[in-house]
């Protein structure tokens, strides 16, 4: 789900325990075709997300010369899900969703940059029955090799470019009508540049404004079948490769407000989407605090 990047994206969490909080809103009223025009009918998705991210670094060890990391963002709750086949909720039921688990991370303190890499899995937890249309999971494993890296730009680190990458695989997911589908590959990138502002003569309290935005491709085709219904009101079987490549691009803005020696820092994010091509076009919400 894009939009949980943006300023800061390469920046690594001190040794020790950090725990994060992020919600995120996405919605729409739009589903766009592969012109990139919106297509009749209108959907209603209205998606809110929780996510309880869950970070320790090891201290006082060095992993390929960096510090080295693990995550697991549990529990997530959510009303719905993006893989819907149809998009069509309000919001009314939340559940548990799909767990997030990274067991490495990589990160390097530069002295003009911040870096990390990692690897994770996202694992279907969450509620799913073919066809529904109160899904909160997505019903497959998906496996994701991340970047992140923020340089800065000034010496005094205050001025900053970022730039986060998902490289997303997918499992097989069961369809209605005995299919299966492979979900094809996804990229997804995350940018931000970045100003950080002091507040107080002593650096304690900090204002970080920036431009953030996202972009999502997905890069090789689905896999498996899928079921329609035909004109007679038959069921007809076709190869999940028939349907066509998807992206989405956003832009938008950032602040985060720090207190560095209290290690605590609240985000706000807001990111529209101003093109689409078979896919929704919406709004993406989120805020939250470490």
């Amino acid at each position: 789900m894009p939009g949980q990047f943006g300023l800061n994206a390469g920046i690594m969490p001190d040794p020790g325990f950090t725990y994060s909080n992020m919600e995120i809103n996405y919605v729409t009223d739009s589903f766009n075709g592969s012109s990139g025009s919106a297509l009749p009918p209108k959907p209603t998705l209205n998606l809110w997300v929780v996510e309880n991210i869950l970070t320790f670094v090891v201290p006082n060890t060095k992993f390929l010369g960096g510090n080295l990391g693990f995550s697991i963002i549990v529990p997530t709750i959510a009303n719905g899900s993006l893989t819907l086949e149809q998009v069509n909720i309000s919001g009314s039921t939340y559940g548990i969703a799909d767990t997030w688990v990274q067991p490495i991370t990589v990160g390097w303190h530069l002295k003009r940059a911040d870096i990390q890499v990692g690897d994770a899995i996202m694992t279907p937890t969450g509620r799913y029955s073919p066809g529904a249309l109160n899904n909160i999971g997505s019903g497959y494993f998906g496996n994701h090799v991340l970047m992140g890296a923020t340089v800065y730009l000034t010496k005094n680190k205050g001025t900053s470019a970022n730039i986060f990458t998902d490289w997303e695989a997918h499992g097989q997911k069961q369809g209605t009508n005995g299919t299966y589908k492979s979900p094809g590959q996804a990229f997804t990138d995350e940018w931000g540049l970045g100003q950080i502002l002091p507040l107080s003569k002593d650096l304690s309290k900090l204002l970080q404004l920036g431009a953030v935005g996202y972009d999502q491709w997905q890069i090789t085709p689905n896999g498996g079948t899928f079921a329609v219904t035909g004109p007679q009101g038959n069921t007809i079987i076709l190869p999940a490769s028939v349907l066509p490549f998807y992206s989405v691009h956003a832009v938008g803005g950032q602040s985060t407000f720090i207190l560095p020696k209290k290690k605590l820092a609240l985000f706000f994010k807001y990111e529209h989407e101003y093109a689409a091509y078979s896919h929704t076009l919406g709004n993406t919400l989120v805020f939250g605090g470490s």
